[in-house]
């Protein structure tokens, strides 16, 4: 698809400065840009690379100061980090409009069913008494339980298996190889030292514009639900256990491990590789820092814990700056005694 640089300005309210007919083609890097591409200036770190890319246009903020003329033809916007964002969405949405219709082979049960504009992919199956909205996009090889909801505008990456009576909202997105209701962890010690698996009952609710990334696993709840809120954005590889709950707006990183009926608040940010110990709580508005540990309940919103067991990333540093000082206060120690 072709665009110029004017009709892209216009889709993100920007401002051009430059030749607004200029012919875009594809995207780029900003220090890979050729002829035809589009990039963008958010972190100050690449502005060297603002004024000798060979990209055709290039998004940066409207603020931003110029220290020479640019080859390329700028167009100035509030936020070039979002506004990019927000063309990459549009241009997703051209690319996948024309896929409708149902590929075979594919297996649909007579009972289920299906919503307007739909796209399902070769070798996908929809069971029993399932509901697929208007508009969803699954792709292939693709799973679909028994009573599974799937709402309106979502789309189902290849490989995704989606367990009996799970609830997704709608533009909600799944990738690929995410597996999503698969039974928690429970298993109930005996006497003669074996384990018996408890059953697992419950379900996976999942409410609207929640992304979910590739190999993430998200149980079904032992009796009720394990639920992740409205506009929540998950990671690869990311397991969350049973009976697990996720605010609205939360953010979590690649590699994190959140334990069993934890419950975690509206607006956090867990980085990558945190571990969330079982049947605590996380409170709106924190930030967990990559590596980190979370063993108890954290009560007071809006705090930036790291280290494990997580505590105030102040404090976290503090410690941290002191252990690498050890080796030297051990040899002083060690001279002290010496002399002595």
């Amino acid at each position: 698809m072709k665009f110029t640089v004017d009709q892209i300005a216009g889709l993100i309210h920007g401002t051009v400065d430059g030749n607004g007919a200029d012919i875009i083609s594809d995207f780029s890097k900003i220090e890979e840009g050729k002829n035809g591409t589009i990039s963008f200036l958010a972190n100050p770190k690449y502005e060297a690379f603002l004024y000798d890319s060979k990209a055709t246009a290039i998004i940066i903020s409207e603020g931003q100061v110029l220290k020479k003329k640019p080859l390329a033809t700028l167009i100035r916007v509030a936020d070039p980090y979002l506004s990019f964002t927000i063309l990459l969405q549009k241009y997703q949405e051209m690319i996948a409009s024309n896929e409708t219709g149902i590929q075979q082979p594919s297996f649909i049960d007579p009972s289920a069913k299906l919503g307007a504009n739909l796209y399902i992919g070769t070798f996908s199956s929809i069971n029993r008494h399932a509901k697929i909205g208007s508009g969803t996009r699954i792709m292939n090889n693709v799973s679909i339980g028994t009573n599974v909801e799937i709402g309106e505008n979502c789309v189902i990456f290849p490989g995704v298996t989606i367990y009996s009576d799970t609830k997704i909202g709608n533009h909600c997105i799944i990738h690929a190889n995410a597996v999503i209701g698969s039974d928690g962890f429970g298993f109930a010690p005996q006497p003669d030292g074996t384990f018996t698996s408890i059953p697992q009952l419950g379900n996976v609710v999942i409410e609207d514009h929640v992304s979910i990334g590739a190999n993430t696993t998200i149980d079904r709840a032992t009796i009720g639900s394990t639920k992740i809120g409205q506009g929540s954005k998950i990671d690869n590889l990311v397991q969350i256990a049973h009976n697990v709950e996720i605010g609205q707006n939360t953010v979590i990183a690649a590699q994190v491990g959140i334990s069993g009926s934890t419950k975690i608040g509206n607006q956090c940010l867990i980085g990558g590789q945190v571990g969330v110990a079982g049947h605590i709580s996380i409170a709106h508005n924190t930030i967990v820092t990559a590596q980190s540990g979370v063993t108890k309940t954290v009560k007071t919103s809006g705090q930036t814990l790291g280290g494990t067991p997580a505590s105030p990333n102040v404090d976290y540093l503090k410690r941290n700056a002191l252990i690498r000082q050890l080796p030297d206060l051990f040899e002083k120690i060690n001279q002290t005694m010496k002399v002595e």
